[in-house]
């Protein structure tokens, strides 16, 4: 990444490969922005690297040129405006994405596009981009990844996500392509900029040759007392980590919602209050609230302030790691098909999410409907706490999973939709 502030992506359109900068959400007084370079209704795209790099250091008359990291990005060698991989967004091969079977790599590709496609919309106002969002909640379901695919109904939501982007993304891409320009850029400049991209690439080969005999020369030196050392433990704490507090995904029928949860002497402490979880359809609107000032339970907890302060300088980045995105449409059906078709990982977190929001509205239901004296928690208790001499339980499962649903629509009362 080129900044912390702004980033160089590459955009595949209609026409092809484009070059552009992006500036993520920041934070301007008591103003929030966030934007591309261009100008006025216009997205400005380069055919290359040289190209955009000889644009910004010759043109003063765009929107980011006030951003507070452009006077960095202007005075950056031309290879560190070179998009990283995870900053390339094919637009137009969306369709071909979407209609082969998903795994993880497919998954989280077609939501990193999706979620740019939409980033643009936002920026540009384009209705028809806006209008596609709005229309197909399902394509909420990639942020939880692979487990939203599991099983029959995992099947059928990737087969709803790619039947919408056949009847309407060719619009939203026609939308895009319209507001992209090329401006003219000084020939010298881009001349100037190859050669730097020529010469950073003739380094690259340059090392890698130099390490390679390095290799072939080096003798290997055995550490006879390496088996006895302790292996040190290379994972860096995360800002959340540090205070405590995690942000959380929920996965429901009515689509995807952010919060945040922690836990005092092992209670669950939730953003929200009086038993009600405030939840937000985007980590971007969570960061928003959470940089204004509002009474609610978390803000009693005493590392909460440093949350807030991050949310008001914008440098606050709300990550879900995997044991907090909770996925409940299809386990009900799931459960009610029999213990083979149960997503054992998302039914174990699930239990978990019933059971702190319960405990956090001061609500023992949960816990009396999870009893093993109850047919489901005697049916859950089989499939999360499996022993070898216990007997299976016998279908029909209707009933279980009705009880299920039951809790399920409890949960999801408790949300308050912001």
């Amino acid at each position: 990444m080129a900044s912390g502030d702004i980033v160089p992506i590459e955009l595949g359109l209609t026409d092809g490969d484009l070059v552009t900068l992006w500036a993520p959400r920041w934070r301007d007084g008591e103003d929030e922005w966030e934007a591309f370079l261009g100008h006025e209704d216009a997205l400005y795209g380069f055919d290359s690297v040289a190209e955009l790099v000889a644009f910004i250091r010759t043109n003063d008359d765009n929107d980011l040129v006030d951003h507070p990291a452009w006077k960095v990005i202007a005075g950056l060698s031309a290879a560190e405006l070179e998009p990283e991989d995870e900053h390339i967004f094919d637009l137009v091969a969306v369709p071909e994405l979407a209609a082969g079977d998903p795994d993880p790599d497919a998954v989280a590709e077609l939501e990193a596009t999706l979620d740019m496609a939409r980033t643009i919309g936002d920026v540009c106002e384009l209705e028809v981009v806006t209008k596609f969002f709005d229309s197909h909640k399902e394509i909420g379901a990639l942020s939880s990844g692979m487990r939203a695919f599991f099983g029959r109904e995992g099947e059928e939501l990737w087969g709803q996500i790619g039947a919408a982007i056949v009847k309407d993304w060719d619009e939203v891409v026609d939308g895009i392509d319209a507001v992209v320009k090329s401006p003219e850029v000084d020939a010298e400049a881009v001349s100037v900029a190859e050669a730097e991209l020529l010469a950073a690439e003739q380094n690259i080969v340059d090392a890698e040759d130099a390490a390679e005999n390095d290799e072939d020369d080096e003798i290997e030196q055995v550490d006879l007392d390496a088996e006895d050392e302790e292996p040190e433990d290379e994972e860096e704490e995360t800002f959340w980590h540090g205070v405590g507090i995690d942000p959380v995904r929920i996965v429901t029928s009515e689509g995807q919602f952010f919060t945040l949860r922690c836990y005092l002497d092992d209670e669950p402490v939730f953003l929200g209050s009086n038993g009600q979880i405030t939840v937000f359809g985007s980590e971007r609107a969570l960061a928003r609230y959470l940089a204004d000032d509002h009474d609610h339970d978390l803000a009693a907890v005493s590392t909460y302030g440093e949350v807030h302060t991050a949310a008001i300088d914008g440098s606050l980045e709300v990550e879900v790691s995997d044991e907090n995105v909770y996925v409940l449409p299809g386990l009900a059906d799931d459960l009610g098909e029999g213990p083979e078709a149960v997503d054992l990982d998302q039914l174990d977190l699930a239990v978990e999410l019933f059971t702190d929001a319960a405990d956090y509205a001061d609500d023992d239901t949960v816990e009396q409907a999870l009893t093993k004296s109850t047919s489901l928690g005697s049916y859950v208790s089989y499939l999360l706490e499996p022993d070898p001499g216990r007997m299976a339980p016998s279908a029909p499962f209707a009933a279980e999973a009705e009880a299920w649903r039951v809790l399920e629509r409890a949960f999801e009362t408790r949300l308050d939709k912001a």
